[in-house]
């Protein structure tokens, strides 16, 4: 049993700490090339008019279920879950999500480094003159070379763990409310510049235009994935973020602010990048060979493309960053409140034992492809295995705990601050929780690990 005093605990001093660090949680590296893309390849406007949906009547009422959480209980999500249901097995959810941001920041690490490496090579003008093939090939040498990913992802490691290591004031708050202004600064110039480039309009129109032909059911069902993933839902970040909140603060603003920030950054991030894609007469691509490959390629072609592609490649290592500082605090709280090792202990071992695990994710990509279980090699398991089983599972039940156990009085009294405010929407709350969020999470779960696919394709 842990000897934690729960007295001295840590927490966020300011609304604005809180919004920052949390809406640092939810936006990441998908926000600024995921989102976007998907969006325009299942008809912009269309997608957009979806997506926003399933974020209201489930992203919102979900994280608002974690922060109830967190609050209520004052404890990590292990803690959280063992503390409001005494006795039962409940808390076993709160592994799975302390398990879920474990395995994540071991991978996330790794494309988090590959960032610091792109913003290097921005700094030293490592980009000019090459050509599609020559920044295909570079980045195909790097990301599989060892050595070199290594190293940023120890670096990248290291930031996450000096900020973490600074406690929730002094560090996630003091910096998130630094880095999350900053982010916005950069990508709102980068959409200046992009909507200014000539042809940059068909970028819009690709992304905005509602085309409801585009619009398929496997696209229904990535809005809704994106809704769930892109708001940092099932990994335990915002039952640990929730724990820090101040009775007297409006959770139900507090989620709202959250995921509009999230969204708003997405949105920001489709207007900085496919006006430029389009200008230059590039067809879109998804994943790593839009942010690694074209992107560095058009900078290079654009006027002041220097100073873009160093402010670009800036803000995927900020994005990154206030993500993992997250993923690294659920595994921290969970050691210093449950094993009674001191916050300072808890992230050094906290973040050497990730990195370990980290290094094998980085390795298996390259020069140890030999670390695979089945057609997967460990990086692309631990990516899919969280992605598609730990997250939806974990936020299946945390619905289902918060809406049919935790009991419906302290789900109210955290939503009326005590009965202090009106929370006019707890009723409404409490049936989308108990009945809608569950069946929209189960169909994400299920379509993940492949029982329905039925859902792979087709029109509307």
């Amino acid at each position: 049993m842990a000897n934690f005093d729960f007295t001295k605990r840590d927490s966020f001093g300011s609304k604005m700490g809180i919004i920052a660090a949390a809406a640092g949680s939810a936006i990441g590296l998908g926000n600024i090339w995921r989102f976007p893309y998907i969006a325009g390849e299942n008809g912009g406007g269309a997608f957009l008019l979806v997506y926003l949906f399933f974020i209201v009547v489930i992203g919102v009422p979900v994280m608002l279920s974690e922060f109830v959480i967190g609050r209520s209980a004052q404890r990590n999500p292990l803690g959280a879950l063992k503390n409001l249901a005494p006795k039962t097995y409940w808390f076993l959810v709160g592994f799975l999500g302390i398990a879920a941001a474990f395995f994540i920041l071991a991978f996330y690490t790794t494309v988090a480094g590959w960032t610091l490496e792109y913003l290097y090579l921005a700094v030293t003008n490592g980009f000019q003159g090459m050509g599609a093939d020559q920044m295909s090939s570079m980045f195909e040498q790097f990301r599989t070379s060892g050595m070199r990913p290594l190293i940023w992802q120890a670096i990248f490691m290291f930031f996450t763990a000096f900020i973490v290591y600074r406690g929730i004031k002094n560090g996630i708050e003091k910096y998130t409310k630094i880095l999350m202004p900053a982010l916005l600064l950069i990508i709102i110039v980068l959409c200046i510049r992009a909507i200014t480039l000539p042809g940059g309009g068909e970028g819009l129109v690709f992304l905005f235009k509602p085309d409801f032909s585009k619009l398929t059911a496997n696209g229904v069902m990535q809005a809704l994935g994106q809704s769930f993933f892109s708001l940092s839902i099932g990994m335990g970040a915002l039952i640990t973020y929730g724990s820090y909140i101040s009775k007297k603060d409006n959770l139900g603003i507090t989620a709202i602010s959250v995921t509009a920030a999230d969204l708003v950054i997405a949105i920001l991030a489709g207007i900085a990048i496919f006006p430029a894609v389009f200008a230059f007469g590039i067809q879109p691509e998804a994943g790593p060979g839009l942010v690694f490959i074209t992107l560095p390629m058009i900078f290079q072609q654009m006027t002041g493309g220097y100073f873009f592609s160093l402010i670009f490649f800036l803000l995927l290592s900020i994005a990154a960053l206030t993500s993992t500082i997250s993923l690294l605090e659920v595994v921290v709280a969970y050691m210093s409140e449950e094993l009674n090792v001191n916050r300072k202990k808890s992230t050094i071992i906290g973040a050497v034992s990730i990195a370990v695990l980290g290094v094998f994710c980085t390795l298996s990509q390259g020069p140890l492809p030999g670390l695979r279980i089945g057609e997967r090699n460990l990086f692309d398991l631990l990516d899919f295995s969280s992605a598609n089983i730990m997250l939806p599972l974990g936020g299946l039940l945390i619905v289902i705990f918060a809406g049919w156990f935790m009991g419906v009085d302290k789900v109210f009294d955290e939503l009326s601050n005590g009965g202090k405010l009106n929370a006019r929407y707890k009723h409404a709350f409490l049936f989308i929780i108990r009945f809608i969020a569950p069946i929209g999470i189960a169909l994400v779960f299920l379509n993940g690990i492949g029982i329905l696919n039925f859902f792979s394709g087709g029109d509307l």
